[in-house]
């Protein structure tokens, strides 16, 4: 009987064991960007439930790039030496291959914690100023975000280079550099939020060519046999915004730069967006990202049942299947899908007793 949800797949270097992937979700439970005891028992619980992959939250290339004051950093040293820990812990008990997104949240930084309401924090309150392609705040009475010039582009192409050298001394095996959800490289991708007069600005030729820049700076650095690739917004679901048409756009331009695979997800741009929220509701995305480019593709948005991620993988929809908040509520998603699905999941052996008898093979042994 085939399993295609448990087929391997490789990137570059790393074959994973099976085609389910953790998305990054953000915890905001950093201290000044360093990350501690949290990330240890978060990840290491994620890295027991038998997935392909896990990256880890969207972690800031700078200071004013984290959503919250809380958010995780990969800036300097210090934030590297906090994290060195946490992944050497997590290793220990797990050969699971793991992936950093690394972010920048332009003008929808310096917000408030989500179970805090999220809203932009001012000065007084621990907030910061914010950056974007143009001075456009995204939330009524938000400050609005300063232009970035050209040293600032230059600051943070460099800022995401240098990143990118600290995860690859942290033996992080991939990255995902986020262009989606409304944060920096997204803004310039859309004419929604990009009103530059610039080489940056305008043409859809010039509104990629930031996000094009920042690829090949850190792929520039990145070693060559670890895989890089991109989390993207495929439409912002908002009349004359980003849509399909230009994601195309954008996947051939990164598969001609060497790019591995496109995490395909939506929005997240404007509070006017009017998503249509159903099972599987980004899927189309990402099917016509496979179809079309041939670059690999992560599918992720409300997959949530065992056949239902089976079936995005036998019918070609996708190469990988992501779960955020699914995994999240159930942890141990992988293993049931496993037992749902007849199929076989990598497990520490002092967890195997827990299977019940009817799964009783879901663990290899």
């Amino acid at each position: 009987m085939s399993h295609p949800l448990f087929s391997p797949f490789t990137l570059r270097r790393q074959t994973l064991d099976n085609r389910i992937v953790i998305a990054p979700m953000c915890m905001y439970s950093a201290t000044d960007g360093k990350v501690g005891d949290w990330h240890t028992m978060h990840l290491g619980t994620l890295a027991q439930s038998g997935a392909g992959l896990l990256i880890i939250e969207a972690t800031a290339v700078a200071p004013e790039g984290r959503i919250t004051p809380y958010c995780p950093g990969l800036w300097d040293d210090a934030c590297a030496d906090a994290w060195a820990p946490v992944l050497a812990a997590v290793r220990h008990y797990s050969t699971m291959p793991l992936a950093i997104q690394l972010a920048h949240a332009g003008r929808k930084a310096s917000c408030e914690a989500p179970w805090r309401g999220g809203r932009q924090l001012p000065p007084e309150a621990g907030g910061w100023p914010t950056l974007a392609p143009s001075a456009l705040a995204f939330n009524d009475g938000d400050t609005p975000p300063t232009a970035l010039d050209t040293a600032g582009l230059a600051r943070l192409r460099t800022a995401f280079a240098d990143a990118a050298r600290r995860a690859d001394a942290l033996g992080i095996d991939i990255i995902e550099i986020h262009a989606a959800h409304g944060y920096l490289l997204h803004e310039f991708l859309s004419p929604l939020s990009n009103l530059r007069q610039d080489n940056y600005g305008g043409s859809l030729e010039n509104r990629l060519r930031f996000p094009l820049e920042v690829f090949d700076a850190v792929r520039a650095v990145w070693p060559a046999e670890k895989a890089l690739g991109l989390r993207v917004s495929a439409d912002d679901w908002v009349a004359g915004g980003w849509d399909i048409e230009q994601t195309l756009a954008l996947a051939r331009a990164l598969k001609a730069r060497g790019a591995d695979f496109l995490h395909v997800s939506s929005g997240g741009l404007s509070a006017a967006q009017s998503i249509p929220v159903a099972p599987g509701y980004q899927l189309p995305f990402a099917r016509r990202v496979k179809a079309e480019t041939g670059l690999t593709t992560i599918a992720v948005g409300l997959i949530t049942e065992p056949h239902q991620a089976d079936a995005v993988i036998a019918d070609g929809d996708a190469d990988l299947v992501a779960l955020a908040r699914g995994i999240l509520w159930n942890p141990r998603w992988p293993w049931h899908a496993a037992a749902a699905l007849g199929a076989t999941v990598d497990a520490p052996p002092q967890l195997w007793r827990g299977a019940p008898h009817a799964a009783s093979g879901v663990f290899g042994r």
